[in-house]
């Protein structure tokens, strides 16, 4: 359960909250909330997930990652309704796997797959990947070169809010190497078409 500190807002953002907060966690994530960024809406909650604990150790492409939800009292046109998810995430990657331009596309896939897996209704889906290797000069020179993969993407959230927040979270694992969904989660199949 997501632990949620927010002052009373309008109801149905309020319902929102309620919703996320019934959100599962996967077992490979601390799950926090953080400060919301200002001004981008009336209403916003924002948090962070990271790769932590015991999973840290077992496995060395520790993700992380960013999700802010934003509601409006009116439907905003370019949202297509009231509410919006900006979500990130990250993960180093294999150098190989990195300088593959076919991964930004795999993980777009990841992205629409988890959102249906977990039966996440939405539209107005827009993001961006970016692929990142690094090379070391100078005094770097020793350190092995390293990618990593980032996600920057949003879309407006319809049905139930928790089912997006549990999405978020299997793309970060899924960037970081872990299964779509964690053992004790069955997929969900039959969304309906927009």
């Amino acid at each position: 359960m997501i632990e949620i500190s927010h002052k009373d807002g309008s109801s149905a953002f309020e319902n929102a909250l309620t919703q996320i907060r019934e959100a599962s966690l996967r077992p490979e994530l601390s799950v926090n909330q953080i400060p919301a960024p200002g001004k981008l809406a009336k209403e916003a909650v924002a948090f962070a997930a990271d790769v932590s604990g015991e999973h840290l150790t077992e496995h060395a492409d520790a993700g992380t990652g960013r999700l802010v939800l934003l509601h409006e009292l009116k439907p905003q046109e370019q949202w297509g309704g009231e509410f919006r998810i900006i979500a990130f995430a990250k993960s180093p990657l294999e150098t190989h796997i990195g300088a593959d331009e076919e991964i930004s596309e795999v993980a777009w896939a990841w992205l629409m797959e988890a959102l249906l897996n977990r039966g996440a209704e939405f539209s107005h889906e827009a993001g961006t990947t970016t692929r990142i290797i690094s090379s070391g000069f100078g005094s770097l020179a020793g350190q092995s070169d390293h990618a990593e993969l980032e996600m920057r993407a949003s879309w407006s959230p319809t049905g139930n809010f928790a089912a997006h927040v549990e999405a978020w979270q299997d793309l970060i694992c899924m960037m970081s190497g872990y299964p779509l969904l964690p053992a004790q989660v069955s997929a969900l199949h039959g969304r309906k078409k927009r």
